[in-house]
């Protein structure tokens, strides 16, 4: 079995922190344009295939979730931190939110037709990677497609003790390269369509980069 002790300390951060995240992380409304236009492109990709439901995994407060239903992206939301459930479901009471972890999914085989992963799986050690993008890979429907999206880096592992309006944290950050992540969702099964890699904006100093990638159709 795989050690999954450090999904306590991720859940138990984001609790602490989740009111100062609404306050200091901006909507997606207010994204640098080609972050939005990548969320753009996704809801776009999943509304047509008209595949199934669309999760946003590690949804936080749900933001990004209600941005794509208000773009005919039939979405709901999970996160691994009950408060940032909570705060989700006070925000937008119209959609599903629950918790749960992208480690072992309480979704059937191949029933989603599109996965977000935005900014959510960083915390992960990454020789777990691996079962998280097997997951990925098992919920998604044939054809469907998975957006990840987050900071990147030359194996950098980052142990914080203070985030979001300088509350303590415990979670650990993996900044890994992008050809690295993408050789990883190859080896789950997945194929890759598209990678964009941001250099750092101005007045940040990490790299981002966001990937498209399908499950196959069946022979």
């Amino acid at each position: 079995m795989p050690d999954l002790s450090y999904l306590a300390a991720v859940q138990e951060s984001y609790d602490t922190v989740a009111s100062a995240y609404v306050e200091q992380v901006k909507p997606p409304a207010e994204l640098d344009p080609l972050s939005r236009g990548m969320l753009n492109v996704f809801a776009e990709v999943v509304r047509t295939a008209g595949l199934g439901p669309v999760a946003d995994l590690g949804c936080g407060p749900g933001r990004i979730t209600a941005y794509l239903a208000e773009r005919g992206v039939p979405a709901f939301g999970m996160d691994l931190s009950p408060g940032m459930v909570e705060l989700a479901r006070r925000a937008h009471p119209d959609r599903g939110f629950s918790v749960g972890s992208m480690t072992s999914l309480p979704i059937e085989d191949d029933r989603l037709g599109g996965i977000l992963a935005y900014y959510s799986t960083h915390h992960t050690p990454p020789a777990l990677l691996p079962v998280v993008f097997g997951e990925l890979h098992r919920a998604l429907a044939p054809g469907g497609c998975l957006m990840l999206a987050g900071h990147v880096g030359p194996d950098q592992h980052l142990r914080p003790t203070q985030a979001y309006g300088g509350h303590p944290v415990t979670y650990e950050s993996y900044l890994l390269p992008p050809d690295r992540i993408a050789e990883l969702l190859k080896q789950a099964g997945l194929g890759l369509t598209a990678r964009l890699v941001e250099e750092p904006r101005e007045g940040f100093e990490r790299t981002f980069a966001t990937f498209l990638a399908h499950k196959p159709e069946r022979p």
